[in-house]
């Protein structure tokens, strides 16, 4: 118990700081490639902050396996460089009483990642899906700067301000294109105003000055138009667009399970494998920490990198191919925890393995 408690208390303690230093790396990568998409140029600042948490809460099934075996690979390691593992030995544990920290950790961390996979990672992409469509109502007049085209997450708006005055004042040569139906409005207006603030997402609408109105009809040319006016109102925001189609990420379970569908199958695996995952990634970290006379602790990291690229590039592809139904659903993407699961078995007997194939050479 005590040296279970000491194995749990060492594990713990990389496997918190490298999950926070994922999840910052990765949440600062989502926030700054949100802000720098065109596509979500017309979002306000709030909207965008969000979607980039609910991308974070969403590759928790992933940075969670990842951080859990780096930390038991880091543990081990050191145990091994400290000889510690050779003093548990002679005090007489035994290598499974020495997993049994690894496995309960992992039993636990199986679960919850498995829950997330299954409940919070189908309800953050409703959300960020809810979300996006509704964030493209909201248009953040005020952060337009002059010389960027901004488009809404559809398409069905751009727009774009050759100059602008300082502090989100009046620009000049405007251009706005809107998809409303099937019918497309370009405006060009000399210049154009904010007007008060609406509400406090800073949405607003906007005083056009000496704007030209171009109604195109791409099905019927007839029916083009051409209207001037010295000065109009304009909503940018008028238009909210389609709403979000389907999409299996964010079907619910009962859904992927009884479906048939090739995305709807490579989703449900997906979400099935994730825990299993998590379970042979972090007892893969026991059997790689094993070091040589005169091997630092850090050893072995190189190969345990390159087994979880290589493992996740595999299932990665796997779900590819099933989603376009180029293999079949049975196995499916399950020939990557098959084959993680043969090279665990064969890691932990890799002495075993060596004494048999040096009697095979003497013989």
């Amino acid at each position: 118990m005590i040296i279970t408690q000491y194995l749990a208390r060492e594990i713990g303690k990389p496997f918190a700081v490298i999950l926070c230093i994922l999840c910052a790396l990765f949440g600062g990568y989502g926030i700054s490639s949100s802000l720098a998409d065109p596509a979500n140029g017309l979002l306000p600042a709030t909207v965008i902050f969000e979607l980039a948490g609910l991308k974070l809460l969403i590759s928790q099934d992933v940075l969670i396996p990842v951080a859990l075996y780096f930390a038991v690979l880091l543990c081990f390691s050191r145990l091994h460089a400290d000889h510690e593992i050779t003093a548990m030995e002679a005090l007489g544990a035994r290598p499974l009483q020495v997993a049994r920290a690894v496995i309960g950790m992992a039993l636990v961390t199986s679960l919850a990642v498995g829950l997330m996979a299954m409940l919070a990672r189908p309800w953050a992409y409703r959300t960020s899906h809810d979300i996006t469509w509704l964030g493209a109502t909201k248009v953040d007049v005020n952060a337009m700067q002059a010389g960027t085209f901004y488009a809404s997450q559809d398409g069905s708006r751009v727009i774009f301000l050759n100059r602008r005055g300082p502090h989100g004042g009046t620009a000049e040569d405007v251009f706005v294109r809107r998809r409303i139906g099937n019918q497309i409005e370009v405006i060009f207006a000399q210049s154009a105003t904010p007007l008060a603030q609406r509400d406090a997402t800073g949405q607003r609408e906007v005083y056009l000055s000496g704007a030209h109105i171009y109604e195109i009809d791409p099905i019927n040319q007839q029916n083009d138009q051409l209207l001037s006016a010295d000065g109009m109102k304009l909503d940018p925001a008028d238009d909210p667009g389609s709403a979000p189609g389907y999409s299996p990420v964010a079907a619910s379970n009962r859904h992927l399970a009884a479906s048939t569908a090739p995305r709807d199958v490579a989703e449900w695996q997906w979400r099935l494998s994730t825990p299993v995952s998590t379970m042979l990634l972090a007892l893969m970290g026991i059997p790689l920490s094993r070091t040589q006379a005169r091997q630092g602790r850090y050893a072995r990291f190189g190969p345990a990198i390159l087994i979880y690229v290589g493992y996740n590039l595999f299932c990665t592809t796997a779900r590819t191919w099933v989603e376009h139904g180029q293999i079949s659903p049975l196995p499916g993407i399950w020939w990557g925890p098959l084959l993680l699961a043969l090279l665990l078995a064969a890691a932990m007997n890799e002495t075993g393995i060596r004494r048999r194939l040096a009697g095979l050479a003497v013989s």
